[in-house]
Formats: structure tokens, sequence, C-alpha cells
């Protein structure tokens, strides 16, 4: 067994079949699927199911994704270790960060890091709840993550780096029920309609959080394409309680921005794994953290 051919086996499975995984390798499916039957002797075990031209993958195969995961991100970082020496002059980042922090704080973390290192390559994993942020760090999937949580995160699955707060605000059309520069009380939302995301995140959390003290309201919409909401609330649709990351992007769109009293906050934070971090994430870690503290 080597890297390579988990790094074959992991490509199978993240582009969901051989002839999408060659291509992304610039491999023939022959060669392949080779280098696949020579990993299963090795393991004493099949990897995949063939069903016609689909893969599915076996028990063994579930197994292995995690440790092959590990294994090929301690290669990178043990590359990017070597490439250090270069003062980070070339290589790729990879953070997994949820839909709001994605806006801000990620942007402003990026554009202080890409400055300094404009030959390193960021790319931002999409993950839709603190959970599979987390998740997506401690298998290796990414290096880094940017997530938000009612309370604190604990070390012991990740590393935590508390970076900042945000609060909630309420999204409303320039014509809706509120007037713009009021704050508006949680018990004003009372009878609203309301568009929210997906359970899991810290925005619906809060919203469900309301109907728990008795604050009686409509969902108009429910999505899990964060970027829907904008354009539902100014098509009338609803309000939209989220995070003040979306402020900018939302009073340049037209809408209201308004703070909920009382003002309720999630905390930010990035995290990494506890293993060696590459050069680059640990640069990263450095440069994100000066720029939003300052």
């Amino acid at each position: 067994m080597d890297v390579r051919q988990l790094e074959y086996f992991l490509a199978i499975v993240d582009h969901g079949g051989f002839n999408r995984a060659a291509s992304a390798l610039y491999l023939s499916q022959p060669s392949l699927s080779q280098a696949v039957q020579a990993l299963e002797r090795d393991l004493g075990s099949s990897l995949f199911h063939r069903i016609g031209r689909r893969v599915v993958l076996t028990e063994a195969g579930t197994a292995l994704i995690e440790p092959a995961r590990a294994a090929v991100r301690s290669l990178e970082t043990a590359r990017a270790s070597v490439a250090a020496v270069h003062e980070l002059r070339e290589g790729c980042l990879d953070i997994s960060a949820m839909p709001s922090q994605a806006v801000e704080p990620l942007t402003t973390m990026i554009r202080a890091f890409t400055a300094r290192y404009p030959g390193v390559s960021v790319n931002i994993r999409a993950a839709f709840t603190s959970r599979d942020v987390v998740d997506m760090v401690r298998t290796g999937a990414a290096e880094l993550g940017l997530l938000a949580t009612p309370q604190p995160l604990t070390d012991k699955e990740v590393v935590s780096h508390a970076a900042r707060e945000q609060r909630f605000v309420l999204l409303a059309p320039p014509d809706g029920p509120f007037r713009a520069g009021r704050p508006v009380t949680c018990e004003e939302l009372a009878g609203q309609r309301l568009i929210v995301g997906q359970r899991g995140t810290g925005m619906r959390a809060y919203v469900d959080s309301l109907r728990e003290r008795g604050i009686d309201f409509a969902i108009a919409a429910e999505t899990e394409h964060r970027v829907a909401i904008l354009p539902l609330v100014l098509a009338g649709v609803g309000l939209a309680v989220v995070t003040d990351s979306w402020r900018s992007a939302a009073e340049r769109a037209g809408a209201l921005v308004l703070d909920i009293e009382p003002r309720t906050t999630l905390r930010v934070a990035l995290i990494s794994r506890h293993a060696e971090q590459s050069p680059a994430a640990r640069t990263f870690v450095t440069c994100a953290l000066e720029a939003i503290r300052h």
C-alpha cells in the first residue's frame, strides 16, 4: 500500500466513480482500476461494489475513508513543510466554513493572508452546520475550519481559536413592517412571517428558541440555500434572522438591517486539528486573527 493508491481511492469516493476520478487525476480508467485492485489485494478486502457503471462503498471501503484522509493529509503536511523554506511561495490551503462566516470574517482573513502570501491558493469548502465543520477538520477533509456556535467549543476534538462575536439582526424589505434605524424587540416578531435556514445552524436555533419562549410566528419559507434568503426578503416573502456578517451586502442590496433586542450573539472560531499543521495553516491562523482583532 502507498499514499498514491490512497489518493486514487479518495478521488473515486469524492468524484463518485472511476471515470470521473480518472479524468480529475488525468489517468486512464484502466490504470486507476489496476491501482485500486492492487490496494484491495494489499488490504485483503474489496473496497467497492461494482454495479454496472456505478460503484458503492463496501463496509471496508467506508472504514478506510478517515484513515486514508489522515494519511494523505500527513503527506501533504510533510511536503508543505519542505516547501516552507521557500517562504510559502506556492501551495494550497483547504478551509471549511459555514455560509454566514464565509461572508465575514473569512473575507477579511483571506484578504490579509493572500496579501502577504499571494502564491498560496485558498480553497473554501462548504459546510452548513458547525458539526459539519468540526467533522471536516477532524477527519482531514479540510485543514482549518470557520464556524459559529452559541457557546465556546471545547478542545476535545479540535483546537479552537476564538475570533469574534456576531450578533443576530433582522433582514426586512424597505417597505416592510419596521422602520429603519430602530431596533426590533423579540416580541415584535410575533405574528410575522419568517424565512428560516436548516436545523443545526445557529440562526435556526435562535428562531426556534423564540417559539419556545411563546413568541408565535409563521414560517414563510425554509431553505438550505443561504444565498436565497436575501432575495426572498427583498421579494416580500418574509423577514429573516441572520448574523450581522450579512449587514454590508444586505444594505447594498436595499434591505433594512435592524438590530434585535435583547442582544444575542454567536461565538465565531477558527479551528484546526490537534495534529501537526502545515506551514500555510499555521501562518493563516496567525494572519487571520491579527486581521480581525485590529
